[in-house]
């Protein structure tokens, strides 16, 4: 079974967005835990999380994908942002608690001319930081297209933060399909090598969500300009490809293509029209 969803806006509430991705075809989402390119956040609601909680168990929801807004950078060289990241990502950890199996994604962050490696010891401090003991939901590091100064484009760096924190155990990986294509992995030609490479670097245990999406852009260009499915350099064949791969099938499917809603709705309906044909 193909386990699929989009983006949807947090504003109309946990419950709301729950109803929605089932209009859409879908059986789970994503949704970022505040303003992403600020960080004002709406109260929260416990029963609202209950009744989503609720609604997943009814209809065999597989987990949802709760985003960290793009102003969370854990290795930036003012202080100031960094403490940002640590009481962000600390409250959203706390209202994840209240639904469980919900998993937690950020991007590592951008090292702003500081080098790759204080990049990594800051995103790792922040960690240790946030992720206690006490937490229970899993906390993912996405895959980066390598733009200006991102940590994470290559998996020898997202390997290098969680060999330096020490919650690595616990952490796991989103893979985004248009950042790793950017970042110049072959996933259209050589996807079996790709996630060959994947598994020595990183361990393929550890993938546990992938933002689907096409790419506007060639392979390494560095650009992360996602596209909808089938209209941009990966194509529809390599992404049923990626649906359909032994290792992947699985996991949860995120779409972050640009679209309204009706635009998922024709994505998620194509793509388990895919994952059928296959059967």
């Amino acid at each position: 079974m193909l386990h699929i969803g989009c983006h949807l806006s947090c504003s109309q509430g946990y419950l709301a967005m729950g109803k929605q991705a089932l209009a859409l075809g879908a059986d789970t989402f994503q949704f970022f835990t505040r303003n992403p390119r600020g960080g004002n956040v709406k109260p929260f609601d416990a029963q609202d999380a209950a009744s989503l909680v609720a609604l997943m168990e009814e209809h065999h929801f597989a987990p949802i994908l709760a985003h960290a807004p793009y102003t969370l950078n854990a290795c930036a060289a003012d202080e100031k942002i960094r403490n940002f990241a640590v009481r962000t990502m600390e409250e959203d950890l706390q209202r994840l608690s209240h639904i469980p199996g919900a998993m937690l994604n950020f991007h590592p962050g951008s090292h702003v001319k500081q080098g790759v490696e204080t990049g990594v010891r800051l995103i790792a401090q922040m960690l240790d930081a946030v992720y206690t003991p006490e937490v229970t939901t899993t906390v993912l590091l996405e895959t980066m297209a390598g733009k200006g100064s991102e940590v994470g484009s290559r998996f020898e760096e997202l390997r290098a933060i969680l060999d330096t924190t020490k919650t690595g155990d616990r952490l796991g990986i989103c893979l985004d399909t248009c950042h790793v294509y950017d970042a110049g992995y072959d996933i259209v030609e050589d996807l079996d090598g790709v996630l060959e490479e994947f598994d020595r670097v990183l361990g393929l245990q550890r993938l546990r969500a992938i933002h689907l999406n096409d790419s506007k852009n060639p392979m390494g260009s560095h650009k992360d300009r996602h596209e909808k499915i089938g209209e941009g350099c990966i194509g529809l064949e390599a992404i049923a490809r990626i649906i359909r791969h032994p290792k992947l099938r699985h996991l949860p499917f995120y779409l972050e293509t640009p679209n309204e809603l009706p635009g998922y709705a024709r994505e998620i309906a194509l793509l388990r029209g895919l994952q059928e044909e296959e059967a």
